[in-house]
């Protein structure tokens, strides 16, 4: 597995189709609610198998907000969604950010606590699915 910090000229073609297939059509996430402006201020993180194919994805939008982190599902439980997070929590070092945080559905938040997130504050509703904040504090 390779994975790469792109930006969105170069990610969007790779990304896009996967956050398609795991937002709008297995969690039937509006496709109006899963595209925003802020992809083309962000740094993309692909995640791609050995043939090349991109089979996971994640964004770090420049306030430190990761979102958008999504593996196609015959590629979950591998360690790609722990990979592509590692690889942009690093970016956000690099840039300097001091914490990185996220809106995390609360399915996933023991995945993200295993990476050291920790929730802030209750439980919110977003596109329909119940999510929570959840901060990183950087070394």
């Amino acid at each position: 597995m390779k994975f790469s910090i792109e930006t969105w000229a170069d990610a969007r073609a790779a990304a896009q189709p996967i956050r398609y297939q795991v937002f709008c059509t297995e969690q039937s996430i509006p496709i109006e609610l899963e595209s925003d402006d802020k992809d083309v201020c962000s740094l993309h993180c692909v995640a791609r198998d050995d043939t090349g194919r991109a089979v996971g994805t994640g964004r770090l939008l420049p306030s430190g907000h990761i979102g958008r982190m999504a593996v196609l599902a015959q590629f979950r439980r591998q360690g790609i969604g722990k990979a592509i997070l590692g690889a942009l929590v690093e970016q956000a070092r690099k840039c300097e950010l001091k914490s990185v945080m996220l809106h995390a559905q609360t399915h996933a938040m023991r995945f993200y606590a295993a990476e050291g997130f920790a929730v802030e504050g209750p439980e919110f509703m977003e596109a329909g699915i119940a999510h929570c904040v959840m901060r990183r504090v950087l070394d």
